[in-house]
């Protein structure tokens, strides 16, 4: 295995002047013009856009939400007004507004697009052949890598806790088809980063050469270590027989950060939601990582946006770690040129709340697999009990909540879908009880 090597000064030093590194420079910026600059790079995503419905209600009052929906009819308005940047102020009726990031990709879920919508690109730039990552049996981030490598030309390698299902379904199957699998016993999977290391290693064998993937974003931060970037950026991929790099679990390091940050940027669109009227973001949460993006860029674009995420896998006090890890990963590597928002910043991006009905993660409760069954079958829109049901319930309540003229409630709908099907098979008599419909 070789270890990565970088280029002499001298060679660093002779394309300084032609070579444009996707670091931010050192100028200060206002927060408009510093989002600008961070995002001006390249992207997994080719457009930022998304489609955005309004979810109608025909009651304002709300008991029990998610629970069950008997007494809730729903209408999604595909194509709602906008006044200006603003909600039609003359539609009176009960809704929220929902933001398909569901409908990004077919196979990816929403919020991983996001999350690979920059770290691909400088996979990409580093001539990289083979990508190693870890999850569970049901991964949604391990499927997602997979399949945008594949879409690359680039084989993943996907390391997954626990034994192979009898059945392969849902995210485990999509893994399956498009990556290489490995299940890796609960025990050895416990030290995910000498797992990683150890399989990538074993990957490289005695010609290839592995790297992680935070040593490919500080090059590609540095002006020199970005140099390295440009030099390999256009080397063909034959050149070394397999250069690997390790993207941690979730691939929730700094960088996903960015594309939820560019996410913002789009919405806040005077023809969309606008930069002027106040807006409640309401998201699941996983790893925290998509709130935390959400929370960076509406703050930093100065939009009075209150981002609300609901715990599904964490303790509070796990998620508040989370942000303040991820802000101080933000603040070393692209915090240098803004500090009018540090303080706002530091004093936390979001503002995280229990479910409606606490459980422990990955638990369904009676009632819920219907209450998607409900929302599907009167919006078009298919939500999980696990994820998005929980962000759904929550912007319900909000919603009642800002009845009387207050923030407008907006709903990030991250996918899920085809975690269903992993649910189908776990939670049989709950799925069961869906062959006699609602009809009756």
């Amino acid at each position: 295995m070789k270890v990565e090597g970088f280029p002499s000064k001298s060679t660093i030093s002779a394309i300084k002047r032609g070579f444009q590194s996707q670091c931010v420079s050192n100028v200060k910026l206002d927060g408009e013009d510093f989002v600008s600059k961070l995002l001006d790079r390249r992207w997994t995503l080719p457009h930022p856009d998304a489609k955005i419905h309004q979810v109608m209600l025909s009651t304002s009052k709300v008991s029990q939400p998610g629970r069950a929906f008997s007494d809730v009819s729903f209408f999604n308005k595909i194509n709602p007004s906008f006044s200006h940047g603003l909600m039609d102020k003359d539609d009176r009726e009960p809704s929220f507004f929902i933001v398909r990031d569901d409908l990004l990709h077919p196979l990816i879920n929403g919020n991983k697009a996001r999350k690979l919508d920059g770290l691909i690109p400088l996979v990409e730039d580093h001539s990289v052949t083979h990508v190693v990552t870890c999850g569970g049996c049901q991964s949604a981030h391990a499927a997602a890598v997979a399949v945008s490598c594949s879409e690359r030309g680039l084989k993943s390698h996907l390391l997954l806790r626990g034994e192979q299902p009898e059945i392969l379904t849902g995210y485990n199957l999509i893994s399956t088809i498009y990556g290489n699998v490995t299940y890796v016993p609960r025990s050895l999977y416990a030290n995910r980063e000498m797992m990683l290391k150890s399989h990538a290693d074993y990957l490289a064998g005695s010609i290839g050469s592995v790297i992680w993937f935070d040593d490919i974003l500080k090059a590609s931060l540095s002006e020199n270590d970005g140099a390295l970037s440009f030099l390999q950026k256009d080397a063909h991929r034959s050149d070394h027989p397999r250069k690997i790099v390790i993207v941690n679990e979730g691939a929730g390091d700094v960088v996903a950060l960015l594309g939820l940050i560019r996410l913002v940027q789009y919405l806040s669109q005077n023809h969309i939601l606008g930069k002027e009227r106040p807006l409640k973001l309401v998201v699941d949460a996983g790893t925290g990582t998509t709130a935390v993006g959400l929370g960076l860029g509406a703050i930093c674009l100065g939009l009075p946006w209150e981002v609300t995420a609901v715990m599904l896998a964490d303790t509070i006090d796990g998620y508040r770690s989370q942000e303040k890890r991820l802000i101080s990963d933000f603040k070393r590597h692209f915090g240098l040129q803004i500090d009018h928002c540090f303080d706002e910043i530091d004093r936390g991006l979001v503002h995280w709340v229990e479910r409606c009905h606490p459980r422990k993660f990955g638990n369904v409760l009676e009632g819920e697999v219907e209450a998607c069954q409900h929302i599907a079958q009167q919006t078009g829109i298919l939500v999980d009990p696990v994820y998005t049901l929980a962000a759904w319930e929550m912007s319900m309540v909000l919603r009642e909540q800002e009845a009387e003229g207050g923030a407008t409630v907006v709903m990030l709908h991250t996918g899920g879908t085809l975690g269903m099907f992993g649910l189908a098979q776990r939670y049989k008599s709950y799925f069961s009880n869906l062959k006699a419909g609602l009809s009756n």
